[in-house]
């Protein structure tokens, strides 16, 4: 099979993106995890394929390890560029179904898209974990996907991979696992991050969900408002914002950058 893709990347998380409206292509797991792989492959942390109508699109969103996946917050927003150029939309907004739910996107100048995300649910604040040897206090939210965050304070010397690795397997996230978040914060409603992500298996340069999860955590914990900035490993700053119901965030929005890389073409 011989087939175009196009490589992009939010923030530092990178996609292969390909375009299956017409149902065309059927790539099985170990396919997909191969066209992921940076050394035999494109290499990125996930495939992400447009599906369904001009009218309603379908983002379906593969990890690097070929398991599909509910969403991902960096790749929603390269999607929506991508989507965006399939459909020729320069500017404007427009919704497309994701696995999680539906999201609004609007794009933005300099190559920026603000993602409306899907409510999150399934808060827990301060439970306490031994991990490695370790007390742990814990907070987790699903923001599409699951999300464990925990504050530190010296995020540079965080041992992000093995704290990770251990965390996105801890029997209080069986079976499906979580995506581990290390988060500190710089002042109120500015925070850094790193992230261990599940199907990755490693720490990425950013994870959109992953942000939301530590900006509305870190919300709920010290009630400051929105907007929250987020700097992700790879350098860029993201923006989450919402607005309050009952003393609730609602409403989330992501907003940050989605870049072209490159096009070509492959045979698997």
């Amino acid at each position: 099979m011989t087939f175009e893709f196009t490589k992009m990347n939010g923030a530092g998380n990178d996609f292969v993106m390909v375009d299956n409206r017409d149902g065309s292509r059927s790539l099985s797991r170990e396919q997909i995890a191969l066209l992921c792989d940076r050394h035999r492959g494109i290499g990125a942390d996930g495939l992400i394929a447009v599906e369904g109508t001009t009218e309603l699109p379908r983002m379906r969103y593969y990890n690097a390890d070929g398991g599909e996946a509910e969403m991902c917050g960096n790749g929603a927003r390269c999607f929506s560029r991508f989507t965006a150029c399939l459909l020729g939309l320069s500017a404007g907004s427009f919704s497309f179904q994701t696995e999680a739910g539906m999201l609004a996107a609007e794009l933005l100048p300099d190559n920026r898209v603000r993602l409306r995300m899907s409510e999150p649910h399934s808060l827990q604040l301060a439970h306490s974990l031994r991990v490695l040897d370790r007390d742990l206090e814990v907070h987790s939210l699903n923001t599409g996907v699951p999300h464990a965050v925990t504050f530190v304070q010296n995020l540079e010397g965080a041992p992000v991979f093995d704290l990770g690795r251990a965390l996105r397997q801890h029997q209080r996230f069986a079976p499906a696992g979580t995506n581990a978040n290390f988060v500190q914060v710089l002042a109120p409603g500015s925070l850094a991050i790193r992230t261990y992500e599940r199907g990755v298996e490693n720490e990425t340069l950013a994870c959109g969900t992953g942000v939301v999860a530590a900006a509305l955590i870190h919300h709920h914990l010290t009630k400051v408002p929105s907007p929250i900035s987020v700097r992700v490993r790879g350098g860029e700053t993201l923006e989450v914002g919402f607005l309050e119901e009952s003393g609730h965030p609602v409403s989330v929005t992501l907003a940050g950058p989605a870049d072209f890389v490159f096009t070509g073409s492959i045979t698997i």
